[in-house]
């Protein structure tokens, strides 16, 4: 699965949708997408979103103890 998943420009607390009928690879996919940059504090959800079936990609926001 070839997209470009915009890692670089999301900050922590945003995220982008990726639209896809394949929800698994389309999270391995984007989270392998995210070990260049070092990002340890992404995830991802399975939504729908405007209709769509896709996965949200997102940056957590720090947790203050």
């Amino acid at each position: 699965m070839l997209k470009n998943y915009p890692w670089d420009k999301v900050e922590k607390g945003q995220g982008f949708f990726v639209p896809a009928l394949d929800l698994d690879a389309a999270r391995q996919a984007g989270l392998k997408a995210a070990i260049p940059y070092r990002y340890r504090d992404t995830d991802a959800l399975y939504v729908l979103m405007e209709g769509k079936l896709g996965v949200l990609f997102f940056r957590k926001l720090p947790t203050f103890v």
